[in-house]
């Protein structure tokens, strides 16, 4: 039996949505990481050298190889400082 011409639109434009949005997310996934894969099953080690990495560059998947950390590594910290309940 074919397919009515009348449900070809509403197949199309529902299509087409899906493939803008998923478009859409993996563009802004992308841009999030730098253009890496996103990290997945972080533990707490992970999650501090990731914040090295983001005072040493900046960017929190950014990594360097210079030896000489910059003047501004020495005084910040990655201790957070949390309000009292």
């Amino acid at each position: 039996m074919p397919m009515p011409f009348e449900a070809i639109i509403p197949f199309v434009m529902i299509t087409a949505m899906f493939g803008v949005t998923s478009g859409g997310y993996k563009f802004m996934m992308d841009r999030r990481n730098e253009g890496k894969t996103p990290r997945t099953n972080l533990d707490d080690w992970e999650r501090a050298l990731m914040d090295r990495d983001l005072r040493l560059t900046g960017t929190a998947r950014g990594q360097t190889d210079n030896p000489v950390a910059p003047e501004a590594f020495k005084t910040n910290s990655f201790y957070r400082i949390y309000n009292r309940i």
